[in-house]
């Protein structure tokens, strides 16, 4: 039988436990209200890693992985869940020296548009950890190659016609008697110096077009103006070749942009449709407007483009027949001026082609809009008159026509 002091004591002790579970229940609910809310240091240190743009693997002493990230897949320093057997190589010299390292990371043969050209640091993180780290330094090493062969293009290209004016010179000076032969090498002279001047122009012109120079203010330009523009610098070597140039009907779209810039490229399009055209075979011009850009596209039935050469065309000093643009005196910078001014102006260029058939180069550029007009105040009510009966007076009904497709897709 229990006592009544056995029963207080077991009364006491289950109020203390619950005094005690009470005071522990409280003391975990504020830890939590005092803890920050989001994610810890150490979540935020995975997410950096994962987000990188350069690959990050961290290896221990073994020479095993402990952590990377994705990019470190693309970059070629993991494969089949193993670090490159270089940067392990490496990590195992940086542990023993506790000295950082770069290392080529280069992928060892080559694999299209992939990688080419990797660099990779190692350092040491202590405890026999290290980390490698791999920055993608392919695009550099393109335009570096790019730098090169333009360069090598640009002395190649101004020595011809340098060299040829010289020669021409010295023939000249020895036939100061002869009026006949000074004049046939004083044109000769003439179409040489002509040539190295459009070839200067053009150069300086694509200087600024890659960013040299800031382009100026785009403006609202009208279409129509532009293909008038550049017909009237093309008809010369137009009717020279007995090519006829024909366009659609105006079609009264506008553009933001730079008129002469936009002259420039057009114009460009159609002295290499010209260029490129058999004499007689017809030129033609058209324009639309397509999902909010303008269309403008010149289309030729001469000798055509091969696939493989479709996207080279618009590199610079490249020729797709270079006896016949020497022939015409072409400098292989046209195309390039036409691509860049398409990327200024936030368009692009296409090209359709088939050697044989001929081709379509198309210049898509973003139409302007003319904001819609505000809509009128709201005038006071009119003052009541006696009704009049007014005169019956003819409606005028205006009447548009659309633009026609494209009549030169081949």
């Amino acid at each position: 039988m229990t006592t009544p002091v056995a029963l207080a004591m077991a009364v006491g002790g289950l109020i203390v436990g619950v005094v005690f579970g009470f005071l522990i229940a409280r003391g975990r609910t504020r830890r939590e209200e005092r803890r920050p809310t989001g994610p810890t240091v150490a979540e935020l240190l995975e997410r950096l890693v994962r987000s990188s743009n350069n690959g990050v693997v961290v290896l221990n002493k073994f020479g095993d992985m402990v952590l990377h990230n994705p990019r470190a897949y693309e970059l070629g320093l993991v494969k089949v869940n193993q670090a490159d057997p270089r940067a392990r190589k490496a990590a195992e010299q940086v542990v023993e020296t506790d000295e950082p390292m770069e290392i080529d990371l280069s992928p060892l043969e080559a694999r299209g548009r992939q990688p080419e050209a990797v660099l990779g640091e190692v350092r040491p993180l202590g405890d026999g950890f290290t980390v490698v780290e791999a920055v993608d330094h392919s695009e550099a090493i393109r335009l570096e190659a790019v730098r090169r062969d333009f360069v090598a293009n640009v002395s190649h290209e101004l020595k011809t016609p340098v060299g040829a004016i010289a020669l021409l010179t010295e023939a000249v000076l020895d036939a100061a008697e002869d009026t006949e032969e000074v004049r046939r090498f004083g044109g000769k002279i003439l179409r040489e110096s002509t040539r190295l001047g459009q070839l200067v122009t053009e150069l300086i012109a694509l200087s600024r077009l890659q960013g040299a120079e800031r382009l100026p203010d785009l403006n609202v330009v009208e279409v129509d103006a532009v293909v008038r523009e550049a017909l009237g610098r093309t008809t010369l070597s137009a009717e020279s070749a007995e090519i006829t140039i024909t366009t659609d009907a105006a079609s009264g779209l506008l553009i933001e942009g730079d008129r002469t810039l936009m002259v420039t490229a057009l114009s460009n399009l159609l002295e290499n449709a010209v260029a490129y055209s058999q004499p007689g075979s017809p030129v033609s011009i058209s324009r639309r407007l397509v999902d909010g850009k303008v269309e403008i596209a010149v289309t030729d039935r001469g000798i055509g483009i091969a696939e493989d050469e479709q996207q080279r065309v618009f590199e610079r000093f490249y020729r797709a027949d270079k006896a016949r643009s020497r022939a015409t005196g072409g400098t292989g910078l046209g195309l390039a001026i036409v691509k860049h001014v398409a990327a200024n102006h936030g368009g692009s260029v296409g090209l359709w082609s088939r050697p044989g058939t001929g081709s379509t180069f198309t210049l898509r550029i973003p139409a302007h809009i003319p904001a819609e007009p505000a809509a009128p105040a709201k005038q006071a009510p009119p003052v009541s008159r006696p009704e009049k009966t007014p005169e019956r007076t003819p409606r005028l009904v205006a009447t548009g026509q659309e633009s026609p497709d494209h009549g030169g897709n081949l």
